[in-house]
This record gives C-alpha cells, sequence and structure tokens, in this order.
C-alpha cells in the first residue's frame, strides 16, 4: 500500500497527476484544491497518498494536506460515496468547511457539489455527524499532525486489511482515547487490532 509519494511531476491536469518517482509514472487523482498548490511540471512535489483497491484496478488518490485525506476517508465510508465522489466534494469544499456542514447539517451547500444529490448529502450529514463531533472534540487541543496522520495511516490500514469501515472507525476512537492524543501509528494500531480481537 503506497502512503507517500515524493517525486517529479511529469503531467498536471484538474483531474489527476503523473509523477516520475525514479522512472516510473503513477497516475494520482487530485481534488482542486491540491491541483491548485502544485508547482509546474517538471517540479518535485510530495503528496499523502490513499491507495483504493477494487476487483479491476489500483488508483491512488493524493492530498497536499493531512486534513484532507482524513476528512477523503471519512467520506468514503459513507455508504454511495465512492472515492471519485469524495474527490469531488474536496474540490468545492475544505475539509474545514465541510466539517462544519456537517455539524450544522446544511444540506443545501452539500446538494451544491457535482453528484451530490438529495439522499447523498443526507447520508453524509447522517453518518458523519458523530463522528466530526468526536474529532471536534480532539481538534480542540490542536494536536499535532503527525496524530492525524496516524489516524489516517492506522485506518486506511485496517480497512485494507478487511474491516469494516465503521468498526475501524469505532476501534480506532477507542484506541486514541486510552493512548492519549499523540500516538505513533505502529502503538495505535496495535492497540486497536487488540480492541478488534
Amino acid at each position: 500500500m503506497i502512503g507517500h509519494l515524493e517525486g517529479r511531476l511529469r503531467h498536471k491536469a484538474p483531474d489527476y497527476l503523473v509523477i516520475d518517482v525514479h522512472g516510473v509514472g503513477y497516475i494520482v487523482y487530485v481534488p482542486l484544491s491540491t491541483f491548485y498548490d502544485l508547482p509546474g511540471p517538471g517540479d518535485t512535489v510530495a503528496l499523502n497518498i490513499h491507495t483504493h483497491i477494487r476487483e479491476d484496478a489500483i488508483q491512488l488518490y493524493g492530498f497536499r494536506t493531512v486534513a484532507e485525506k482524513d476528512m477523503f476517508l471519512r467520506l468514503i465510508t459513507v455508504n454511495g460515496v465512492g472515492p471519485r465522489l469524495a474527490v469531488n466534494i474536496l474540490s468545492g469544499l475544505t475539509p474545514d468547511d465541510l466539517h462544519r456542514i456537517i455539524l450544522q447539517q446544511e444540506g443545501f451547500r452539500l446538494k451544491s457539489i457535482p453528484g451530490v444529490g438529495k439522499k447523498i448529502a443526507e447520508r453524509i450529514l447522517l453518518e458523519l455527524r458523530d463522528k466530526m463531533s468526536v474529532k471536534k472534540g480532539r481538534e480542540a487541543e490542536q494536536p499535532a499532525p503527525a496524530a492525524e496522520s496516524s489516524y489516517g495511516d492506522a485506518y486506511s490500514a485496517l480497512v485494507n486489511l478487511g474491516y469494516r469501515p465503521a468498526e475501524a472507525e469505532k476501534a480506532l476512537g477507542k484506541a486514541i482515547k486510552s493512548l492519549g492524543a499523540d500516538p505513533p501509528v505502529e502503538k495505535l494500531l496495535k492497540e486497536t487490532l487488540r480492541l478488534l480481537a
């Protein structure tokens, strides 16, 4: 599983990039927010990566910030929201905006995003409301970026191991409560797997 890529930007388009890492070109799908922050072709770029595995393809999704990747991982736990739609949503809303929209249950803002209809907007608001409330409590203490990264990496690892997204979220939440604010990813995974056993 690829979690981070650093290499030379070979191709840059609003929907995907090609990153050359030692002669291998990786196609990476990105939200517009990441696209706008990128340097020009030929320059070095580093992205946080989510590896999405399907029966017929392995796709990479890239993000400039850990907050974007974390929100992407939360969005794809929602029934009916795939990686492409999650990227569309993050192209139109920042993670902070989306966090606020979910907490304030502003469905009309979500419906303004292409591909998000009434039913999908309602599912996002319903399924992520409690998760956003927990996250807000953690953010009040301004956790270090490593904590968010550990959460995202551990979550991604658990889903790739075959755990259901909701099951992984719940166990990670319990593990973070018992370990404290900034657990290393190895420790977080070990504790979460113990809770899931």
